[in-house]
């Protein structure tokens, strides 16, 4: 068993998760912005660019940060197949120096849950109102909490995915959960299966929780106003059976002078 980091594997973090339909989404808002903002278009937890990518290829300009060399390695990979200029920087979403602002900045697929105490919530909403023009979008989404699939035993195994991969072959998923209520953060493991390699790869996972009552208050400290919430990206309606929180942003108040 190869255990280590997720996103020390862009190619295998590639083939468990694409990007469905974050992708038609995240580049449809981002022509959106382009439209009716300025500034360019920046991704926070870019990974390997598979979001990016999409965006610079309907030509719109966009910068990606994230703080892992291989997954940014793998970007600049995917973005010279494609043939599109992309500017990709390594950098952590809660302190980032990019000497401009940008119409839009999303951060997509849980990747804010990585950030566990509100201080670190705080210092990336912070990071992104500086670097927000005064008329631009905040857009990130993020799983609404499942209070059932929390309160499961620590340490027990459940299937989580299984899909057929060119890479790889067919891969399947399975995970644990260790929820501590005081932090609200889920510390999970997960063990991926190939054919004949049982957990051939284990990789822990630790997520914060953001419960829909609690994102508008941390929203608000940020400086932050909740311009809409659906419950998935489809723009289905927000409610208590709804998958994910899908949010726009914008600035409540003018950004400090820096």
């Amino acid at each position: 068993m190869l255990s280590s980091d997720f996103y020390d594997h862009p190619a295998l973090y590639d083939a468990l998760l694409p990007v469905h339909a974050h992708l038609p989404y995240y580049v449809e808002l981002a022509r959106q912005a382009s439209r009716e903002t300025s500034g360019d278009i920046l991704e926070l937890a870019c990974g390997t660019g598979q979001l990016t990518v999409p965006v610079a290829s309907a030509g719109l300009p966009i910068v990606g940060v994230d703080a892992s060399a291989a997954m940014l390695n793998a970007a600049r990979e995917r973005a010279a197949a494609a043939k599109v200029s992309v500017e990709y920087s390594l950098g952590d979403m809660r302190n980032f120096d990019l000497g401009r602002q940008f119409g839009l900045i999303f951060i997509a697929r849980n990747s804010l849950l990585h950030l566990h105490s509100t201080e670190d919530i705080l210092a990336a909403f912070a990071a992104v109102r500086r670097y927000l023009t005064p008329e631009g979008v905040f857009a990130f989404d993020i799983f609404n909490p499942s209070v059932r699939m929390l309160a499961s035993l620590a340490g027990q195994r459940f299937p989580i995915l299984q899909v057929e991969t060119e890479s790889f072959g067919t891969l399947s998923v399975e995970g644990t959960n260790d929820y501590d209520a005081a932090t609200q953060v889920n510390r999970g493991h997960w063990y991926v299966s190939a054919q004949d390699r049982p957990d051939a790869w284990s990789f822990p996972l630790a997520l914060r929780s953001i419960f829909p009552q609690e994102l508008p208050l941390l929203l608000a400290a940020g400086g932050f106003h909740l311009k809409s919430r659906t419950g998935d990206l489809d723009q289905t309606p927000f409610d208590s059976n709804s998958r994910l929180q899908v949010c726009l942003c914008q600035a409540a108040v003018p950004a400090p002078v820096r």
